[in-house]
């Protein structure tokens, strides 16, 4: 089964052009290094709930968007491999991150269900 790192982050509307270029740039590093798929996505639909939401979650304010993004691996063995060769990759070393990092929620989930995985 596929092995999936998920984030969730705020962007500031006023930086999302930015974020796109760094979006890029990482979607070409994780790719040459192994990554199977690497998917980014913008807040379309995304209310700000009364207890949990994805806004509550990274503290969004009024003038930030929130960004969902995963990279699909082979496996976890695959994705540590993977993620060790993009930590060292030059291209994303000193790069002026377009968000408060310290915001953003991440983490590795083993695939349960994949549609595409079915008999």
């Amino acid at each position: 089964m596929s092995y999936v790192d998920g984030f969730v982050l705020a962007v500031p509307k006023d930086k999302i052009e930015a974020y796109k270029a760094l979006a890029r740039t990482a979607c070409a590093v994780w790719m040459e290094h192994g990554a199977l798929d690497y998917v980014e996505c913008i807040g379309d639909d995304v209310p700000y709930g009364t207890l949990t939401s994805f806004p509550r979650a990274v503290m969004a304010s009024e003038d930030e968007v929130v960004v969902f993004s995963w990279v699909v691996y082979r496996n976890r063995e695959s994705r540590d491999a993977v993620n060790a060769k993009v930590m060292a990759d030059p291209r994303l070393k000193g790069s002026d991150m377009p968000f408060d990092g310290k915001r953003m929620i991440y983490g590795g989930f083993a695939t349960l269900l994949r549609a595409s995985d079915r008999d």
